[in-house]
């Protein structure tokens, strides 16, 4: 089984985040998808508690779609793969963005990651092709071109939240989710301009 592992700070978890899982398990590039919410190892600003995140990210869990808080504290993506590999039989595929891919060369331990799959969304300014032309194993990459870039990012939601400025808000999360951080008052306490 292809299994798609997703790492990110999902702060909070958003439709862009929903729509790359849905179109990665509708086209068959994974068969099921491993979201793991991040602890706070970089000193990210305004990261909540992973227990909010991680049940943000739980009102998405069906027989696809598995959450683990489990994987989230270590500091190194190729420790969590590591680790799922003590854990899983199946095949990994790692999901990144391209804008990742810029730097990816200078990941910790970057041929150990690509020991396994790692399934590159493209953008349309980054060429995808021409940045995986310095690693050995190119072959290990599946870039995913056809995928409709999404505009949304977690730092405007948690704006719209903390100025009270939320009428469109549910055009960027989901209601379930927007429901969730209203009834644990999450992201209203931001300081001005961050």
């Amino acid at each position: 089984m292809k299994l798609g592992v997703y790492v990110g700070s999902f702060n909070p978890v958003h439709k862009g985040h929903k729509e790359i899982v849905d179109f990665l398990l509708e086209k068959k590039y994974i068969d099921k998808v491993l979201m793991i919410p991040t602890e706070n190892y970089w000193g990210k600003q305004n990261l909540i508690d992973t227990k909010y995140r991680l049940d943000m990210l739980k009102l998405y869990e069906n027989e696809n779609i598995i959450v683990s808080a489990k994987y989230g504290n270590f500091k190194y993506t190729n420790e969590i793969l590591t680790s799922l590999k003590n854990d899983f039989d199946d095949e990994l595929y790692l999901i990144i963005g391209a804008d990742n891919l810029i730097k990816f060369h200078k990941w910790e331990s970057v041929d150990k990651i690509l020991e396994n799959k790692v399934v590159v969304l493209g953008r349309d300014d980054i060429d995808m092709d021409e940045l995986i032309q310095k690693f050995e194993k190119k072959e290990n990459f599946v870039l995913v071109k056809e995928f409709p870039m999404i505009q949304i990012s977690s730092t405007l939601i948690r704006k719209k939240i903390a100025s009270n400025n939320c009428d469109d808000i549910e055009s960027l999360i989901d209601k379930k989710v927007y429901e969730y951080i209203r009834k644990n008052n999450l992201y209203s306490l931001l300081e001005e301009g961050e």
